[in-house]
């Protein structure tokens, strides 16, 4: 079974196609500085697809040591 549905892949590459012309933003409605790295853009692409509530894993947290 696949981790991530059509739909979602494709709204991730539109996010990397994004950065790559220079039009996407980082931080809450785009307000912040353009995007360099690749990993942010696929980041925030993902964030988008969640948001839509397409078929993307969860969201990994960072797990507390004690």
């Amino acid at each position: 079974m696949a981790k991530y549905s059509k739909s979602a892949s494709k709204d991730v590459e539109r996010a990397m196609k994004r950065r790559k012309s220079g039009k996407l933003k980082s931080g809450k409605g785009g307000k912040g500085g353009t995007v360099k790295s690749r990993k942010q853009a696929i980041a925030i692409g993902l964030s988008e697809v969640r948001a839509k509530g397409k078929k993307v894993p969860t969201r990994k947290t960072a797990t507390r040591t004690r």
